[in-house]
């Protein structure tokens, strides 16, 4: 039987990082506004064209800290479900190759190969999602790892554009949020 796992319950569903990801944005618009009193001496001789320069790096930032954030939720929700059939023992065809890869690795198994190449087994359908939730993982590889190459991702990845992939993902799988 599968060694229980205990889950920590403070993950935070998509749709909460989506909205913090909204008020941190606008936050900084509004601090970067040259008419917030707030603006202060930091910012002191900086040309609207400067202000908007620095504004537009900083929000940058949020959409690629806020897209770390969403995928590693993603990647919660894929893992638990993963060690919720096994310590189950569930009998659909998924959760039996699950318990198989758990014979080998236990808790340590292979989101990307192992839980996404049991899923992508499932359906022509499931396995364009996992081709986008595969994408999206080499840029949150990227990021995780401080950003120092030159990512080939085939296309580029955004906030939004993450949020849609991880959203169709743990809906279609049916996954907890």
């Amino acid at each position: 039987m599968a060694k229980r796992v205990t889950f920590f319950g403070d993950r935070q569903a998509l749709s909460n990082i989506a909205l913090h990801h909204a008020d941190l944005a606008n936050s900084l618009r509004e601090y970067f506004n040259p008419l917030t009193p707030k603006l202060g001496t930091r910012f002191a001789g900086s040309s609207k064209a400067e202000l908007s320069a620095e504004l537009s790096l900083r929000l940058d930032e949020i959409e690629l800290s806020s897209s770390m954030t969403l995928l590693a939720s993603v990647e919660a929700s894929f893992k638990i479900d993963y060690l919720q059939r096994c310590q189950m023992r569930k009998k659909d065809a998924n959760s039996r190759a699950f318990l198989e890869i758990y014979k080998k690795k236990e808790r340590w198994a292979s989101l990307e190969e192992d839980i996404f190449g049991v899923w992508a087994e499932t359906s022509n359908e499931a396995k364009a999602i996992i081709g986008e939730l595969r994408g999206a993982f080499k840029f949150r590889h990227w990021l995780a790892h401080g950003r120092y190459w030159n990512p080939k991702l085939g296309r580029r990845y955004d906030f939004s554009g993450v949020y849609a992939i991880g959203d169709a993902a743990l809906d279609h799988f049916n996954l907890i949020t």
